[in-house]
């Protein structure tokens, strides 16, 4: 087979990354629309992204982020996007580039986009190996001062407790109205 020059691989993941780009930056301006929702897989260690030390402590490989119900403040940018999110009823602020984004998925129409991520440590052949324990938080957009009044101890996320046993796939048929 010839060589790529042209890295037709790094195209597609860029025009991809754009499709991400473009879909956040929609909802960062108008809004979750109808039931659509995000998760999102990122790498912690990876350049450019910044998370407390608390939460890079308890994740040091990856992170999941669900967009959803409780996140303010999401601002997307040519390179990256930040957002609010509350982390055991502490809110944090994350800045997550689009090249430390390893997966986005939206399960009310079941979009997936996986991408390769590199890091500085890590071979060029080797792609990233995924965390144990990925972190899930549901977020929803409501004003500060709701928040705080509907502050209630947040439940541990199913797919928190699941890694701690190993990786589990459940379909989401059996909680849907019928």
């Amino acid at each position: 087979m010839a060589d790529d020059h042209i890295r037709y691989d790094i195209l597609a993941q860029e025009a991809l990354r754009g499709v991400m780009r473009k879909v956040l930056a929609e909802v960062a301006r108008t809004g979750l629309p109808g039931n659509h929702h995000f998760f999102i897989t990122f790498l912690t260690g990876a350049p450019g992204v910044r998370v407390s030390s608390r939460l890079r402590e308890r994740y040091p490989e990856q992170m999941t982020i669900v967009i959803q119900f409780q996140y303010w403040d999401l601002k997307v940018t040519d390179t990256g996007f930040e957002v609010g999110l509350s982390f055991s009823d502490v809110p944090e602020k994350l800045e997550i580039p689009f090249s430390a984004v390893r997966g986005f998925y939206d399960p009310s129409v079941n979009f997936e986009l996986e991408f390769d991520v590199k890091t500085d440590a890590q071979p060029e052949e080797e792609p990233a190996q995924p965390a144990s324990e990925p972190l899930t938080i549901v977020s929803e957009k409501k004003p500060k001062a709701e928040k705080k009044a509907a502050a209630e101890p947040e439940k541990k996320p199913a797919a928190t407790e699941a890694g701690a046993k190993g990786a589990e796939v459940v379909s989401l048929d059996a909680f849907r109205k019928k």
